[in-house]
């Protein structure tokens, strides 16, 4: 049983890929206009665009998805927003479904990828890890992300979560730009995609439903980084738990 369910992994994420390279190249010259498009109207109309595509490519591929607790975002606030990351298909979840135009901060792994580097440029800040020059301009441009009235989307782990614990421990970045802007955190959780896209599996996809939650705003007001830190992933931790069966 479990050969024939690897089996099928496999074909559908070969299945997967192709859907998601057909449709990719069909909205790729509208993304590309965006580029053209004042901000923060360009990265909307950009948002917009993803929104329809991964709506058509996530229903394809068998993982339709469920968006709870928009209603946490204001309108006229502009938030960080915080979210857990165990596949890679947190990535185009993400950006899409954040109520409002966003950015996400990102490695520079996927930009030279043919035609997808394209997109995956124009909805991110690209940050060099082992540049800490690259971490600050990345900063910098959060920071003037965020004065634009555009969300920043950031894993605070950092990469994906390949343990058994609910969260891997966070770094501060978030917590310091959150303390540094005065805007609030809007922690984010995806629930299922570690069973679509599992992170020790190497071409492997299951259809599963997926599920995002907006969780309510924590204020950074009179906190210390490590006290908004411990906060958020408290919450986030909590809330994981306690939804484990969806």
């Amino acid at each position: 049983m479990q050969m024939l369910k690897n089996i099928f992994a496999r074909i559908w994420a070969f299945y997967a890929l192709v859907l998601f390279f057909v449709t990719m190249c069909i909205i790729v010259i509208p993304i590309l206009l965006t580029y053209l498009v004042k901000e923060p109207f360009g990265t909307e109309m950009f948002r917009r665009i993803s929104k329809l595509w991964m709506q058509c490519w996530l229903t394809l591929a068998g993982c339709p998805l469920i968006v709870k607790g928009k209603k946490n975002f204001k309108k006229g606030e502009t938030y960080i927003v915080t979210c857990n990351h165990n596949s890679y298909i947190d990535i185009p979840v993400t950006t899409p479904f954040i109520p409002g135009a966003n950015k996400t901060i990102a490695t520079k792994a996927f930009r030279l990828v043919p035609i997808f580097g394209w997109i995956y440029v124009r909805g991110s800040i690209l940050v060099d890890r082992n540049s800490d020059a690259s971490r600050r301009r990345s900063y910098d441009q959060m920071k003037k992300t965020l004065v634009l009235g555009l969300h920043m989307c950031i894993y605070p782990e950092g990469t994906r979560n390949r343990t058994n614990k609910p969260l891997k421990s966070f770094y501060d970045g978030a917590f310091k730009l959150s303390i540094d802007t005065n805007k609030s955190i809007v922690p984010a959780i995806i629930f299922n995609a570690r069973k679509i896209l599992p992170p020790n599996r190497i071409f492997y996809m299951m259809p599963h439903r997926l599920e995002l939650h907006f969780l309510e705003p924590v204020d950074p007001a009179n906190k210390t980084t490590k006290e908004l830190k411990t906060e958020v992933f408290n919450m986030m931790e909590s809330y994981i738990l306690a939804n484990t069966a969806l």
